[in-house]
């Protein structure tokens, strides 16, 4: 079960939705929610550093300026969010304005939580709410919880795509999804392997998907099945598929080591983020 919720406070339109899905989770659980605002110095000083000897005194005024302006807006939207919280009958612990890098930041107080809930579109910078970064990527796979990437509304997640190669990552991310459960268990699951397209290679991911499944049956779900895919590019095969099949969330581990023979290969948490457009359970 899912017991305590860290949600990052952002300018942009996912925040809401975010604590919006975070409410309904912990009212499944009576679980409790941290809002935490973050107050990036790192980025702060790069993008005010000077030129020279004579622009320093400036670049230094333009430091202190953007982290006043900064913190400004943090506590603004903690105040904002907090608010939301009390009305909703929530409860929050250990709301806070981080300052420091925003991916140690984040991993810090994951740490001590079950689940990181975003918006896909999150910047965690304020200075630049429009400016993409892979802020969101780094901490899916440095953090000790999983993350959940949501969309621009609450999602209403009946059907579950779970990508599953029997590898430790992959493996992780199953349990870790059993164990929290963070919209319950009466779920439709579907458990789906890409696989070589052979006899040896289907009778081996058969036998493992049916171990995932079983797995899955002892933590309460019991609408389960098992889907095979031959050929193509793992996350785009992947991604596709779940995307056809109507699936409302996609789970899948956000790292491997497994390089090309991974189900998602390279930097996984930043082709998830942008090559989907469903809600994300990553873990890695």
């Amino acid at each position: 079960m899912t017991k305590r919720i860290l949600v990052v406070l952002d300018t942009d339109d996912d925040t809401p939705v975010a604590l919006d899905t975070a409410i309904d989770i912990a009212r499944r659980y009576d679980g409790e929610i941290t809002c935490v605002a973050l107050v990036d110095t790192d980025a702060i000083n790069a993008d005010s550093a000077g030129g020279g000897i004579g622009s320093m005194y400036y670049a230094e005024k333009l430091r202190g300026q953007l982290k006043e302006e900064t913190r400004a807006t943090a506590k603004t939207l903690l105040d904002q969010f907090t608010q939301k919280l009390d009305q909703a009958g929530v409860r929050h612990t250990g709301d806070h304005v981080a300052e420091g890098a925003r991916v140690q930041s984040l991993v810090e107080d994951m740490k001590t939580h079950d689940l990181l809930v975003a918006g896909r579109e999150s910047h965690f910078y304020y200075a630049e709410p429009q400016k993409r970064t892979h802020t969101l990527a780094k901490v899916v796979e440095q953090s000790a919880a999983a993350t959940l990437v949501i969309e621009k509304v609450i999602p209403n997640v009946r059907k579950v795509l779970i990508a599953y190669d029997g590898e430790t990552a992959a493996a992780r991310t199953l349990q870790k999804f059993a164990h929290l459960s963070p919209f319950g268990t009466d779920l439709a699951v579907e458990i789906v392997h890409l696989r070589a397209d052979t006899a040896e290679a289907r009778r081996a991911s058969d036998a493992m998907m049916t171990h995932a499944a079983d797995f899955l049956r002892a933590y309460g779900y019991t609408d389960l099945t098992t889907t095979g895919l031959e050929g193509g590019s793992p996350s785009e095969r992947i991604g596709a598929y779940a995307e056809a099949s109507g699936a409302d969330l996609l789970v899948a581990g956000a790292y491997s080591t497994k390089g090309i023979k991974s189900f998602f290969f390279g930097t996984t948490a930043v082709k998830l983020l942008n090559e989907t457009t469903i809600p994300l359970f990553l873990y890695s």
